[in-house]
């Protein structure tokens, strides 16, 4: 499989495709049964896994470190993305409102405890989940520079930063911040006009796209948006050939793809049949003309 990689750090790179498991806890699967999921999607090339500490109410990264000491010859085919700064009510995190915390006693004890949950020494990349208006840019820098000089993160990016707030952060940093996890899809393009994909491109980050399906909206919502990209989904993998089950998310997976930016998918399923179809989206070339078309349903307007 294709990988992509920044040359702020050329020898850190992610594959094309990433497996996002914020679902993990939801699927059921027996701790043998994830190995064998695991070893699936690293067989198929798929070796970027994103979690985050607050996923499952703060569990996956334990089912995830279950899996793992089953078997933990995959932790050198895998590069590990996690996240921090998102701090959640409730009895796991000892917080009493939802709230953002980048400071750096949280930060740290947020990565200590991921490690520990999924039971290695680094993860390979630290995303800060989500930008918080009390951020104290020398502060954090500071604890995440420490972070990798401890060994225990290999790179750090932040997640749905603007490139303002990105800018903020890598100004204090000697370190790069080597990618920017954000929100794309057919339904959510304003990644495309806001600025964030060309400071991507500017700056040579690696953009990763959560919620590429825009949650399922491109295939089961109702909402006249969502059925105006359905049915042009619909009539370009007929146009196309594909099969009418797994075009769809092939095609809306090329339209991602296709960017200049190179940005990689997060795919969240934990159906292995599903997973191995979407990944023939690599093998799609959408033209310019059919992924404007794909545009023009997303918004509901031509370009001007």
């Amino acid at each position: 499989m294709q990988r992509v990689s920044s040359s702020l750090a050329p020898e850190f790179s992610l594959s094309r495709i990433a497996f996002g498991l914020w679902r993990l806890t939801d699927w059921g699967y027996s701790p043998a049964e994830r190995v064998s999921l695991f070893e699936r999607m690293l067989d198929l090339g798929v070796t970027t896994f994103d979690l985050a500490d607050i996923y499952g109410d703060y569990r996956c990264e334990q089912f995830f470190g279950e899996a793992l000491r089953l078997k933990p010859q995959l932790r050198e085919r895998i590069e590990l993305v996690s996240k921090c700064s998102i701090r959640l009510a409730g009895e796991a995190s000892g917080a009493r409102i939802n709230h953002y915390d980048t400071g750096a006693a949280h930060v740290r004890m947020a990565v200590e405890t991921s490690l520990r949950d999924m039971g290695v020494e680094q993860m390979d990349l630290l995303l800060l989940h989500r930008p918080d208006p009390l951020m104290d840019a020398d502060a954090l820098a500071k604890v995440l520079e420490t972070l990798v000089q401890e060994g225990k993160v290999k790179q750090l990016g932040v997640s749905n930063f603007l490139p303002h707030q990105f800018d903020l952060l890598q100004s204090r940093l000697s370190s790069p911040l080597v990618a920017n996890q954000i929100e794309a899809s057919l339904l959510h393009s304003v990644a495309m006009f806001d600025g964030q994909l060309d400071h991507c491109q500017q700056h040579r980050v690696i953009p990763m796209a959560w919620s590429p399906f825009a949650g399922g909206r491109l295939f089961s919502g109702t909402d006249e948006d969502a059925v105006r990209v359905q049915q042009e989904l619909k009539h370009l993998s007929a146009a196309r050939g594909l099969n009418a089950e797994d075009g769809p998310m092939q095609l809306a997976l090329a339209w991602l793809l296709k960017h200049p930016s190179n940005m990689i998918p997060v795919l969240g399923s934990g159906n292995p049949q599903r997973l191995e179809a979407a990944l023939s989206a690599l093998e799609l070339e959408l033209d310019r003309e059919e992924w404007f078309e794909l545009l023009r349903a997303g918004r509901g307007r031509d370009v001007d």
